[in-house]
């Protein structure tokens, strides 16, 4: 099992030109965290609480102010082949089909054409695609180019997803859908998954832990366990799920502790 660990982690941006003096912005504060392969924590809090910041420090993005960020116990020095990020813009190749975009991170590795082709289509066969190889992504639905993108992320076989707001974008039919499609994804791949949503139901439906930052600067300032993923895998249906009185109640305290803090701490 691969163990993704923050220690101590701080973040701060240069002041810009023009801002008002004061030094250096803090956007995270002593960070402690550690994510498992098999964990899929959800990170949720409001505007200002860094969700984003944290993500592209996993992904190798930035760097730490202070503390260490490892994988297995290896400090995190850059981007790397074990963690892979999807976006929230799908980030596609537009002039390259979906069979290419999947393959493209096997093309940097130099795996032979033969073999990345038919990697590339396993994948859009796991991901409902098999018939989409050849299509232009500018042919997909929202949906559908997020499902590349994933397919994509799986190509290297990385240790860790990383989801920076993957389905916010898509209208509410096909976000259901794809919430479902994450979590049977994330099973069947292995990976330790990080997902970054402003949904509460989002959070606690795909989480199984719920990471909650509070703003200026981010803190962890609780964290939930839930279980609601493992009855979706288990063949609930997510509307059962979400009008069970444990998700309601989960629900209402989840919100609560997100609009904790006043609304003259919560940066512009």
């Amino acid at each position: 099992m691969s163990i993704l660990t923050f220690r101590n982690v701080s973040l701060r941006y240069p002041q810009r030109a023009g801002n008002r003096p004061g030094g250096d912005v803090p956007v995270l504060e002593g960070i402690d965290l550690q994510i498992a392969s098999d964990e899929l924590v959800a990170v949720i809090g409001r505007s200002g609480a860094g969700k984003t910041s944290l993500l592209n420090l996993a992904a190798g993005f930035i760097a730490p102010t202070t503390g260490t960020i490892a994988v297995d116990g290896v400090p995190i020095q850059g981007p790397g082949a074990d963690r892979a990020v999807v976006f929230q813009d799908d980030a596609l190749y537009p002039w390259l089909n979906a069979r290419d975009n999947v393959a493209f991170p096997l093309k940097l590795k130099g795996v032979p054409v033969a073999a990345r082709r038919e990697r590339a289509d396993k994948l859009l066969e796991k991901v409902g695609l098999a018939e989409a190889g050849d299509r232009p992504i500018w042919e997909l639905s929202g949906g559908m180019r997020q499902r590349v993108g994933i397919a994509r992320a799986l190509a290297a076989e990385p240790r860790f997803l990383l989801l920076d707001e993957p389905l916010g974008a898509l209208d509410a039919l096909t976000r259901s859908r794809m919430q479902e499609f994450i979590l049977r994804i994330k099973a069947e791949s292995g990976a330790g998954t990080i997902l970054i949503t402003h949904s509460i139901d989002e959070a606690l439906l795909l989480g199984t832990r719920i990471i909650v930052l509070s703003p200026n600067p981010g803190r962890l300032s609780a964290e939930i366990e839930a279980g609601f993923s493992a009855e979706v895998l288990s063949g609930a249906s997510v509307a059962a799920v979400k009008a069970s009185p444990l998700f309601k109640r989960m629900h209402a305290g989840l919100t609560g502790l997100i609009h904790a803090a006043p609304d003259d701490e919560v940066a512009a």
